[in-house]
This record gives structure tokens, sequence and C-alpha cells, in this order.
């Protein structure tokens, strides 16, 4: 898969995505990396760390979130993704709006992680006129209301489903097939009971021949488990991100990059043999 001037090559190893936050409400880390400069230097620090991939976003999708405007994300993360692709990793731009989409790929980005499947209007359209590697991920809900009461059928055969709907979508609208990476949406409208059934399973989404991102850190899931704040779920998501490549995630979406890269560099060891 080709981002830019680089390339993902799939099979070979599991990739490590970092996230940057430029949010004051982020559910582990808001505020934190709020201020550009901040956010700038953490990036370095990720990249030195081994991360592939930084995925920067500006807008908190945590449960009960509220939406902001394109200005205000586009003020966020521009002056950011301006810096991080300077660096030597891919850039990511974590945004559901077609417009905060456009400006950061004239800005740098080059893989788009939308949270809303590409429901939203015209960024189907963009992603195929750009030749942008997509991200679609499933979301039960909305960011507001999706942790109220999610219900599945089979959760498992109901996100499969879901895929192949989104697939079939992009396709349609001039997506190549080869662009498109699966994210089943660990704690998007899930119960705890749901996101391990998802881990567990993780292999039967490879029916669709995407690579499959996996973003389990710091969780509430794991919270429910260990009875612990998100500051204190690095064990929890470094186990987490261990079944995920055992079972077949292709890329794994992470806080603690230095960590969660050597925990994938022993179950790949162990899975890619």
């Amino acid at each position: 898969m080709k981002c830019g001037k680089r390339e993902l090559d799939f099979g070979g190893k599991t990739f490590v995505m970092g996230i940057l936050n430029v949010t004051p409400d982020s559910f582990s880390d808001g505020g934190k990396f709020f201020n550009v400069e901040t956010a700038i230097e953490h990036a370095r620090k990720m990249v030195e760390d081994g991360a592939d991939i930084i995925d920067v976003g500006g807008e908190s999708t945590r449960p009960g979130s509220q939406s902001i405007t394109v200005e205000e994300e586009l003020n966020r993360v521009l002056p950011v993704i301006k810096e991080v692709y300077k660096m030597d990793v891919i850039v990511s731009i974590d945004s559901y709006k077609p417009e905060v989409a456009f400006r950061a790929v004239e800005f740098g980005a080059c893989m788009l992680n939308d949270v809303y499947g590409l429901r939203s209007k015209g960024m189907a359209e963009f992603a195929a006129s750009q030749n942008l590697p997509v991200v679609i991920m499933h979301m039960q809900g909305t960011p507001k209301s999706m942790q109220e009461n999610p219900q599945y059928g089979d959760v498992v055969d109901d996100v499969n489903n879901f895929f192949d709907d989104r697939i079939a979508f992009a396709v349609a609208k001039g997506i190549r097939k080869e662009n498109i990476i699966l994210d089943p949406g660990i704690g998007f409208g899930k119960k705890l009971e749901h996101n391990l059934e998802l881990l567990r399973r993780l292999k039967e989404f490879r029916k669709h021949g995407c690579p499959i991102l996996i973003g389990p850190s710091r969780k509430s899931f794991i919270g429910q488990i260990l009875d612990l704040p998100s500051s204190e779920r690095l064990e929890g998501s470094l186990a987490a991100v261990t079944a995920s490549v055992l079972n077949g995630a292709d890329i794994v979406r992470v806080h603690d990059v230095k960590e969660a890269g050597r925990a994938v560099k022993v179950a790949d060891a162990l899975a890619r043999r």
C-alpha cells in the first residue's frame, strides 16, 4: 500500500500507529498535547520510539463527546501536521469531515482514519480522487450516544456485514480496494463482552482481504477488567495489543509507542515466522 512517498508492506510486520490527540478532552490524554509545540515534540518522541504512522486528531470521539466546527478542528491539526510531515513517518488524519481531510492532505497527511466509515457526504469521493489509503471503522451510533446501550446479535457477524457494505460503497465511489484498511472499532458502541469477542475472533475479518487496524490502547474495557483508570492501563493495553497481533492485526493504534513496539516485535516473531 503506497502512502505518499512511502509504502506499507503488509505481511512482513505489524505497523505501529502513534496516537496524537490535539484536543482538550480526549478520554486518556485530553489537553496533554493541546499546545502545538507540545504536540510536535510528542510526535517527534513517538517517531524516535519507532512509530510507523502518526495519527493526528483534533476532535475527541470519546463517549459523550460533542462535535466541534471545521474551523476549530483545522486550527488544531494543520500546524501540527505541517511539522510532523517533515519527520520520517507517515501522517494520518483522524477526522470524519471532508473539509478537514482536504486541508490535512494539502499539509502532508497521506492516510485517512475515518471513525464514521466514509459515511460523511463527499468523503469517499475525495479519498478516491487523492488515491488515499483509508481506515474504515465500525461504530454503532455516534460518539455522543454510542455507549448508552449498544446491542448486537453476533457482534463479529454484524461488523462483518457493515464491512461488506462499506467496502462495496467505497469501491463504487472509486476507492481502490488495495487502499482500504478495516477497523472493528474497539470501544465505539461496544460493551466489554463485545470488545473481547472482537479481539478473540479478529481473524474472521481477514475474509475481506484488507489489512486490519485495531485500537485497544487504554480503552475502558481494559479499565473494567483491571479496575484501573486510563493512566494505569499500560500492561493491559500491551496484553490486548499482543493478542491482536497473534489474531491477525496489521496495524496497532497506541498511545505508548515504545512499549507497544517492543510487544509487537515479540508477537510478530511468534505470529509471522
